[in-house]
């Protein structure tokens, strides 16, 4: 397994992980408000999507990308947006649907893309704009229900961030389509005969 700093800022978003769950389930005699979680918790969260953009290009610039690195960046990322999206439906801040969306289709497509790659056709199935529009309102949809106000401006996030949420729901099955109508072209290919 290789070591350097992009593999290592991967590692550190698995970290980030249990410590982003432990906020929402400290001892109440830690006496910690809410608030002061909520503001923790989009901060780990914030940190989590930086170091991801910041790997992927590290990674590119000094020429350090490998196989291992590119299996464990989306994995990384997903268990991260899976265990988000499940703490945010138990805290009621956002709907049982949306996480079902978002994780399903996260599932479809990492099964789809393994799948291609056995075939080796996994570039028809590259990252393409609109899963990077996906990404994005998800990403600040999640953000905004983790802080789910700001009391001292009279800001609720909760309306915004469901909003954002539908929206990304939206990208989402449209992401999944697209993606599977680029492996279904690949699937009318006419293939070698085997060899006897």
């Amino acid at each position: 397994m290789p070591w350097n700093v992009p593999i290592l800022l991967t590692w550190s978003r698995i970290i980030m992980i249990p410590l982003f769950t432990a906020l929402f389930y400290l001892p109440a005699a830690w006496r910690v408000s809410i608030q002061t979680i909520n503001w923790c918790a989009a901060a780990l969260f914030v940190l989590a999507a930086v170091t991801d953009w910041f790997d992927g290009y590290l990674a590119r610039k000094w020429q350090q990308t490998s196989d291992f690195g590119a299996f464990l960046d989306p994995v990384a990322d997903k268990l991260m947006v899976a265990v988000a999206l499940i703490l945010l439906v138990k805290l009621d801040r956002t709907w049982a649907i949306y996480a079902i969306i978002i994780i399903g289709r996260e599932i479809t497509i990492s099964a789809l893309r393994e799948w291609m790659a056995q075939l080796g056709k996994r570039n028809s199935v590259a990252v393409a704009t609109i899963g990077k529009f996906k990404t994005a309102a998800q990403m600040v949809a999640i953000t905004l229900l983790l802080l789910e106000s700001w009391p001292a401006l009279g800001l609720d996030f909760l309306w915004l961030g469901n909003a954002l949420m539908f929206a990304a729901c939206v990208l989402t099955l449209w992401s999944m389509f697209y993606y599977l109508k680029m492996a279904a072209k690949e699937f009318k290919q006419p293939r070698p005969p085997e060899a006897a």
